[in-house]
C-alpha cells in the first residue's frame, strides 16, 4: 500500500497536467518577481530573528492529513496579521488544496496584509509550480527530497536561486540530507514528521545537525559560523527545525544541535492564543 506522500504526489501530477505548457528560464521568475513588488529575504529574516534567539517560521495552515481540520475558524489574513505582530520572522502558507484545504489566493491576500517574507507551502514537482508560486507573491519555495530525483532537485534549487527565490530543501533522513548537501543547499529544513507513518521524533533533527557538522568541520569551517555568507562551502547551512515542536523546552531542544529557524503550524493555530503561545515558543 502507498503512502500519503505517494497519494499527494499522484494528486499534484494531475494538477500540474493542467498547466499550460511552457519552459522555464531564471528570467521568467525574476520578471514575475518584479511584478510583485520588492522581494523579500526569507533567508535573511531568519539569519537576524525579529523577536528571541531563533527564526519562527509561522503556518498558516487550515488542516493536514495526520490532525484533520486545525482551524475550523480560519481567516488566513488575520492569523496572518497576529504571526506578525507576535513576532515572527517568515510566514508558510499552504497552498495545497486536496489535502491541506489552502489555497494560492491565500498567498496573494496575506502578501497584501503583512510586510513578512512568505514561504509556499506545498509539493513541487513541476518547474511551472515554481513560477506560480512567485506569480502569487511567494518569496521561498519547498523542495521536498523525497519527491524529487537529484536532476529535478538541482534544477529547482538552481533556478530558484538564479532568480533570487530562497528554497528550504526538506529532508527526513540522512539519506536525503546527503543529496541536499551534495549540491550545497544553504537552507535545509529537517522534517522530524516520518512523511510514510507519521510519527515524530525530534530527534531527527538531532541527529542530522550532527552530520551536518561532521561535514562542515570535514570540509573546514566552523559548523556554528553566525554570519555566513551567501553561498554553502565556508559555512554550515541554516537548519531549520519542522514538525513536533509545541513547546520552549522543543525549542531549546533544537536550538541546542544546531537548529537557527523553526517551522511551527499546529501548536500554534491550536492555541487559541497566537501572541501567547510565540512568546513561550521564542523565551520572550
Amino acid at each position: 500500500m502507498g503512502s500519503i506522500l505517494d497519494t499527494i504526489v499522484e494528486q499534484k501530477r494531475r494538477e500540474v497536467a493542467h498547466l499550460p505548457p511552457r519552459v522555464l528560464a531564471a528570467g521568467d521568475l525574476r520578471d514575475a518577481l518584479l511584478e510583485h513588488g520588492e522581494r523579500r529575504d526569507f533567508v535573511g529574516a531568519l539569519r537576524k530573528p525579529r523577536r528571541g534567539s531563533i527564526g519562527l517560521i509561522a503556518e498558516v495552515k487550515k488542516a493536514s492529513p495526520s490532525a484533520g481540520v486545525i482551524c475550523p475558524d480560519f481567516d488566513p489574513v488575520r492569523i496572518a496579521r497576529e504571526y506578525e505582530a507576535a513576532g515572527a520572522s517568515c510566514l508558510s502558507v499552504l497552498t495545497d488544496e486536496q489535502f491541506f484545504q489552502g489555497k494560492l489566493e491565500h498567498l496573494r491576500d496575506i502578501r497584501a496584509a503583512v510586510k513578512l517574507p512568505l514561504l509556499r507551502k506545498d509539493f513541487i514537482i513541476d518547474e511551472r509550480q515554481i513560477l506560480e508560486a512567485v506569480e502569487w507573491g511567494a518569496d521561498a519555495i519547498l523542495l521536498i527530497v523525497a519527491i524529487l530525483d537529484d536532476e529535478r532537485l538541482r534544477r529547482f534549487h538552481s533556478l530558484a536561486a538564479e532568480a533570487g527565490v530562497a528554497a528550504l530543501v526538506e529532508v527526513h533522513d540522512e539519506t536525503e540530507l546527503e543529496r541536499a548537501l551534495a549540491f550545497n543547499a544553504p537552507l535545509i529544513g529537517v522534517n522530524n514528521r516520518d512523511l510514510k507513518s507519521f510519527k515524530v521524533d525530534l530527534a531527527t533533527t538531532e541527529r542530522l545537525a550532527a552530520r551536518v557538522a561532521a561535514e562542515v568541520t570535514r570540509r573546514g569551517t566552523s559548523a556554528l559560523a553566525q554570519n555566513p555568507p551567501p553561498h554553502f562551502g565556508g559555512y554550515a547551512p541554516l537548519l531549520v527545525a519542522e514538525s513536533g515542536i509545541h513547546t520552549r523546552a522543543d525549542v531549546e531542544r533544537v536550538q541546542r544541535c544546531g537548529a537557527r529557524a523553526i517551522l511551527v503550524g499546529e501548536s500554534l493555530m491550536k492555541h487559541g492564543n497566537i501572541a501567547q503561545k510565540a512568546a513561550e515558543l521564542l523565551g520572550v
